[in-house]
């Protein structure tokens, strides 16, 4: 928020310097980021009028105006098309610094000749005094400014910017500033007049206030001023929107503006004759329903929003913008002036669903008080009378459902103590809430007080809100700096930030690359990973208002990210690639929010090995990415079983479903040839996807721990002739079945030659180790006629000769 220093000195002293009052405002919690000093290059530039103006010897577009400095007269040249006599302008003097209006470059002003008249001085334009960038006109002064005062001592100011914090609304006011200024510096707030006469017929007999929608409208207050008439705004007005950064328009709209930035409570003012049955309704919007705002645009409404509506229509979007059917014109005599409280979530949603930012938004949504209703509808009263020659109806109109009384917060002299470890006596808390407008009441307990917010506070809840408070006032800075004490809290981080360090770790070191890609993603790309075309189910999630096609939607697998992180790779890199990633999918839940388990995806294309004399130029395979995720889990501790899979993103015939615990927990598989076409790569490329979030409990199972065995093993080859239909797993599970086969390795698979058509051979390599004595061969062989006789019961597996 922009906050003018000569604004904020209306309501309070201050002695500070800008570099002061910041550091003060920051240290209590508001945080200024800077300040712009308005008018500090402004020597020799003072305030003159204009005389008379002459016309120019020997140019028809150049006058010579004789300007008043008080102490002397000066004729320059100009061509300025808006010079009248009378006007107050801004005159720099040979020598002053100002901005070249076609360079913007800052240049010393010097005397000249201008076809043939000797110019010793310039009357200003905006742009050239550094005020904005308009210089097609001079700029026009007040009348009230004062024939040679320095223009510094005139328009000079410094202009805060503050970095407001969500739960203090009440800091988006100037008077909100000069509160928290004067608590910090012992000062007194001046608050402006906001009486004024009420000339007119009793309000109630003109218009009427119904809140159907009390939930979302906890008050409204109303007034009513005829006799108006549009005009621009005074230059002091005028100056102070400019300085928060609003672009005045009229006097009736400047004054809501202006008492908004003043107050912190926004207003609307509507046509009053443009309000069919005289009567304001504000309700939920009906189904369908469509309004027009001020910007031209219709907007479709939806029943979970907030209107203002007449007898017929609505006119208004609640809290964020009015509507064209009641906007106010130049032919606009009399308004209804409009200060109310609005539900801060309802806000949100509705500005956020519209797309419709405002600081009357961006207020209600921060939780303003109200109680500020009806001062600041006061106030704006007040000055659309004096401004706009206007008539204010007998009374307001107030409707108040949502009125709570407030209720008082004990505070005692140790909790204080506990929450900042400083001692403060019972009056230094008394002080400090007071300088913030706390009313401060007797307690039973000597060490304690009952302190109720000011009305303006719709931040304060509890006794850590008041001990914060106390804080503030009497400083950060004056809490002395200690070392903990006592034990260092445990610390119990989530297991699955080890887990996933781990796996990257472990990807690292078998050469993979790690990348991180966005959560967002487009649905053509997503498409890419279907050989055959058809709508994607579950339906992916749409960003409701999506920065582009691009991101659009919240990426239900990390697969399409990935695999265009190789497309790209590809173009620029030959040889093997390897890349992973770890990262949140989210999947669609029914009635529910989404799921969103934390997933790693893993991509191996090109050639098996680094380019070597020993050759070693074979793609990879569904193998190596099965040996990928076999080295990776069992470094894990985790035992996985491959199953068939279904998945059509991958080669029907050469792909695995990772099992763990009987629950399927991934996939692993060589891409279909379709889909990398898709992604216009032109080699063979594999996958792998797995679900940590659920196989993260397998990794967390007590491991016991197996001494290695001291006595020899017996190393034997057997080579089985099995259907073609049977599986290595399958064998593997029978053999490992027994206590003393502590090892098997499949060395040779082979098919063709004198085996049947629907045979194959597989050649496996058993280890047999007991762990408490030497085994014989005898022994061995009995396991191995168990494991054969086994093998032909149940897969039917011969010996092969």
């Amino acid at each position: 928020m922009k906050v003018s220093l000569k604004w904020l000195e209306q309501y309070v002293d201050i002695d500070l310097s800008p570099a002061e009052l910041a550091d003060k405002l920051t240290m209590a919690g508001t945080e200024a980021k800077g300040w712009q000093v308005i008018g500090g290059n402004w020597e020799g530039i003072v305030v003159g009028q204009i005389l008379a103006i002459n016309p120019h010897p020997n140019a028809d577009r150049l006058k010579l105006p004789i300007v008043d400095l008080g102490t002397e007269q000066q004729t320059v040249v100009c061509g300025a098309p808006n010079l009248k006599v009378g006007d107050k302008v801004a005159f720099a003097r040979v020598g002053a610094r100002l901005i070249d209006g076609h360079s913007g470059q800052i240049v010393q002003l010097e005397a000249a000749n201008i076809r043939g008249v000797a110019s010793n001085g310039m009357v200003c334009s905006e742009r050239e005094l550094g005020i904005s960038d308009y210089h097609q006109d001079i700029m026009v002064l007040a009348a009230e400014a004062k024939v040679g005062t320095p223009l510094a001592d005139f328009m000079g100011d410094v202009i805060f910017d503050l970095d407001v914090t969500p739960n203090r609304p009440d800091c988006l006011s100037v008077i909100g500033i000069a509160r928290e200024v004067a608590a910090l510096t012992g000062q007194k707030v001046r608050l402006p007049d906001i009486s004024y006469d009420e000339t007119g017929a009793p309000i109630e007999e003109q218009i009427s206030i119904d809140i159907t929608a009390p939930d979302l409208c906890p008050r409204y207050s109303a007034s009513l001023i005829t006799g108006v008439k549009i005009a621009p705004s005074p230059h002091w007005l005028q100056q102070r929107l400019l300085a928060g950064g609003m672009r005045p328009i009229n006097n009736v709209v400047d004054v809501t503006n202006f008492v908004m930035l003043e107050y912190g409570e926004p207003l609307h003012a509507f046509d009053y004759n443009r309000v069919r049955g005289r009567k304001i309704i504000v309700r939920r919007a009906e189904e369908g329903e469509v309004l027009v705002t001020l910007d031209g645009a219709k907007r479709p409404l939806s029943p979970d929003m907030l209107v203002i509506a007449d007898a017929e229509r609505a006119v208004a979007v609640a809290g964020v913008m009015g509507g064209a059917d009641s906007e106010m014109t130049g032919r606009t005599t009399a308004i209804v002036l409009e200060a109310a409280n609005f539900n801060p979530p309802s806000i949100y949603h509705t500005g956020y669903t519209l797309g419709l930012p405002s600081e009357a938004r961006m207020r209600f949504e921060r939780g303003i008080s109200p109680e500020l209703t009806v001062p600041a509808l006061r106030r704006a009263t007040r000055l659309i009378i004096e401004l706009a020659d206007g008539k204010a109806a007998k009374g307001i109109v107030d409707v108040y459902p949502g009125k709570q009384e407030p209720e008082p917060i004990l505070l005692s002299t140790g909790e204080v103590k506990r929450l900042l470890g400083v001692d403060f006596s019972l009056g230094q808390i008394k002080t400090a809430l007071a300088s913030l407008g706390f009313d401060c009441q007797e307690a039973k307990s000597a060490s304690e007080v009952k302190a109720i917010a000011p009305y303006w506070r719709s931040d304060i809840g509890l006794a850590e809100d008041l001990v914060e408070e106390v804080a503030r006032v009497i400083g950060y800075d004056r809490i002395p700096v200690t070392m903990p004490g006592g034990e260092v809290p445990r610390q119990n981080p989530a297991p699955i930030i080890g887990f996933k360090q781990e796996v990257r770790r472990d990807l690292a070191g078998y050469g993979f690359y790690e990348v991180i890609t966005y959560s967002l993603t487009s649905l053509d790309l997503m498409n890419k990973l279907l050989p055959q075309p058809h709508p994607l189910e579950p339906e992916p999630l749409r960003v409701v208002r999506p920065m582009s096609t691009e991101q659009e939607y919240l990426r239900p697998s990390l697969r399409a990210n990935l695999l265009a992180a190789l497309e790209a790779n590809r173009r620029h890199e030959e040889g093997g690639i390897r890349l992973f990633e770890l990262g949140r999918v989210y999947q669609r839940r029914p009635n529910d929010l989404p799921d969103e388990p934390e997933m790693l995806c893993g991509l191996l294309a090109g050639p098996r090995f680094d380019e070597s004399w020993h050759g070693g130029d074979e793609p990879v395979d569904f193998f190596d990415a099965k040996g990928v995720v076999e080295g990776l889990l069992h470094h894990l501790g985790v035992e996985a079983d491959f199953k068939p899979a279904d998945d059509e993103s991958l080669n029907p015939a050469k792909q695995a479903a990772i099992v763990v615990g009987g629950k399927k927990l991934g996939v692993v598989g060589e891409l279909h040839h379709k889909v990398i076409e898709t992604f216009d790569l032109s080699e063979k490329a594999c996958l792998f996807e797995i679900n940590l979030t659920e196989i993260l409990p397998f990794t967390l199972e007590h491991k016991l721990f197996q001494p290695i065995s001291r006595f020899p093993a017996v190393v034997r080859d057997i080579a089985l002739v099995v259907g073609l239909s049977v599986t290595h797993r399958q064998v593997m599970d029978v053999m490992t079945g027994f206590p003393l086969v502590t090892r098997v390795a499949l060395f040779d698979l082979y098919t063709g030659g004198k085996l049947p058509a629907d045979k194959k051979s597989l050649a496996y390599r058993i280890t047999f180790q007991s762990s408490t004595k030497t085994l014989t061969d005898e022994a061995a062989n009995k396991v191995q006629q168990k494991i054969i006789d086994k093998l032909s019961k149940e897969l039917g597996a011969t010996l092969r000769g």
